[in-house]
């Protein structure tokens, strides 16, 4: 979604993902997408993170969360992993959790959790994701443009994307 909004190729394979820059709103962004196991996502963060020099304050990880409600967004400064595997590898690498996350609420899992995450949304949920992924484009454009405070004011008082 990104991506194809700002016009960046993600067609580098780089930093175990695969990876392209550019310009928003006058500001260099950086795009990584882990081709590593959601619980290794944190060997892709590194990699990009230490070839650029990032400052935590200039990394924001979007993650799906089981713990919310199918398309609400919750986006934090910081904090826990709130058992997000994928989220606690990054923790545990950078070895700081001070760092933006973007939460994309996909509902609670019905039996098996990695079966749900990897399975598909009904129609209805489906709907509801599409509408919660562009909202989440408009909270990272946000991000970039006004910082995490203003996002989160924005973008956590929403109930969901419905």
């Amino acid at each position: 979604m990104l991506a194809s909004r700002w016009r960046i190729s993600l067609a580098a394979e780089k930093f175990h993902g695969w990876f392209g820059q550019g310009d928003v709103g006058g500001e260099r962004v950086a795009l990584l997408m882990p081709t590593t196991l959601m619980n290794r996502s944190g060997q892709a963060v590194m990699a990009a993170g230490r070839f650029y020099k990032l400052e935590l304050a200039d990394l924001l990880v979007i993650a799906d969360d089981l713990a919310l409600p199918v398309g609400r967004l919750r986006m934090r400064a910081g904090g826990s992993s709130g058992s997000h595997k994928g989220l606690q590898d990054i923790i545990d690498r950078i070895g700081d959790d001070a760092w933006c996350r973007l939460r994309i609420g996909i509902g609670e899992a019905v039996g098996d959790a990695a079966g749900y995450v990897l399975g598909r949304f009904t129609e209805a949920e489906q709907n509801i994701i599409e509408r919660a992924t562009q909202k989440a484009a408009d909270a990272v454009q946000c991000w970039i443009e006004n910082g995490p405070e203003i996002t989160m004011t924005r973008f956590n008082a929403e109930s969901s994307a419905e």
